[in-house]
């Protein structure tokens, strides 16, 4: 477990104390209909929440200091973001305060960057990373095609789901400018203004009531200064993207056993606490070590970013398949050990399950980094 100095703990109980006075998991369900799924007219976000992280300077915490940002580091962020998945907070923090910072940061040149950190930074620019094209990770086989134009370029193809794409105003769009599918090298990055003349959006429905898009690009055209970096930039998006959400699937796995747990001792049944039966202890116990493991590989992770670690990748990847086996387990074992109360969509533990099996998806699978894991090891 990772040693927080005076400054991370600071914010981390910041970040504790308004996720569950401002953000708790009533917050999230106002955002469901009836049926179950997101409201129609809902944002999947709520504005004026996203604003305060905006002035509580959570939006700047990747970006540099000269561009307006605090530069504290990916360990303070991913603080911030378990403590979001303890309550189910809905935001975009982790596609732009993560992920769009850290495209323009690694890849973006002195103009890139004074073009689009700034507002990043202070929120007012809400930034989304548009990879996926189908229900499966596999950005090497990206057909989004960009092709040269003068002194630009034109994009063609459709991109989904794009995470927070409902509500973006900038997209780093993976594009192949050369090669078939599978050809890695090809792929080009893209910053695209989601107002741009050609791309349309269409909202997809979720079953965790956050609302992801549909991107068509049709003829959008980019000016040559839109280009950001290939595939090695690309990998070190995902990377991060991955760590970032294994961080709040960290926090949704931590919330999950600690109300599991209180309900464990205080649940009466056959005359007695059920928590009391050695059964249910010994599971308890499974899960409380799994859990540890999960925080283990998560905020090694983390660190590895702000050391720029070689083993980054493969940390990335063990971060997001073990945090990923462990937020399912506990996520169903919520809904079990609660009982009939636990289907029910009135208690908290189906909203925990459903906002595990859909993290659990983005950004790659638990099974999609377990195997990538094995072969950056030369299994």
């Amino acid at each position: 477990m990772a040693v927080l100095n005076e400054e991370q703990q600071m914010l981390k109980d910041m970040a504790a104390d308004w996720a569950r006075e401002r953000m708790p998991v009533t917050a999230l369900r106002a955002l469901y209909d009836h049926g179950g799924g997101g409201r129609a007219e809902a944002l999947g976000y709520d504005p004026d929440a996203w604003a305060e992280m905006a002035q509580m300077g959570w939006t700047g915490i990747v970006a540099p200091l000269e561009h307006g940002g605090s530069d504290f580091g990916c360990m303070g962020l991913g603080l911030v973001l378990e403590q979001l998945g303890r309550t189910l907070a809905a935001s975009p923090l982790l596609s732009s305060a993560l992920i769009a910072v850290s495209a323009l940061r690694l890849g973006g040149n002195a103009a890139q960057q004074a073009r689009w950190l700034p507002g990043l930074a202070d929120g007012s620019v809400i930034g989304t990373l548009a990879v996926e094209e189908g229900p499966h990770h596999a950005p090497e086989r990206t057909a989004l095609v960009a092709t040269p134009a003068g002194d630009g370029w034109t994009l063609n193809g459709i991109k989904r789901p794009v995470q927070d794409g409902m509500i973006a105003h900038l997209a780093i769009v993976v594009a192949r400018v050369e090669g078939g599918g599978g050809d890695r090298d090809g792929l080009r990055l893209f910053l695209v203004p989601t107002d741009a003349p050609g791309l349309t959006r269409e909202p997809l429905d979720q079953i965790d009531a956050r609302r992801p898009a549909t991107f068509t690009l049709t003829n959008v055209a980019v000016g040559a200064d839109a280009l950001l970096g290939g595939a090695d930039l690309l990998d070190q998006l995902l990377d991060r993207a991955a760590i970032g959400m294994a961080a709040e699937m960290l926090g949704i796995a931590d919330q999950a056993f600690d109300t599991t747990l209180d309900y464990l001792k205080t649940r009466v049944q056959f005359g007695a606490i059920i928590g009391s039966f050695q059964a249910l202890q010994h599971r308890a116990a499974d899960l409380f070590g799994e859990l540890q493991l999960a925080r283990s590989a998560v905020e090694a992770a983390l660190v590895a970013i702000d050391n720029d670690d070689p083993a980054l990748p493969r940390l990335a990847s063990l971060a997001k398949a073990i945090v990923g086996e462990t937020v399912h387990v506990i996520s169903q074992q919520m809904v079990q050990l609660h009982g009939g109360i636990g289907m029910t969509h009135e208690h908290d533990a189906g909203l925990y399950l459903k906002r595990a099996c859909v993290a659990a998806q983005c950004y790659g699978s638990t099974a999609w980094h377990r195997e990538r894991w094995a072969r950056l090891n030369r299994y």
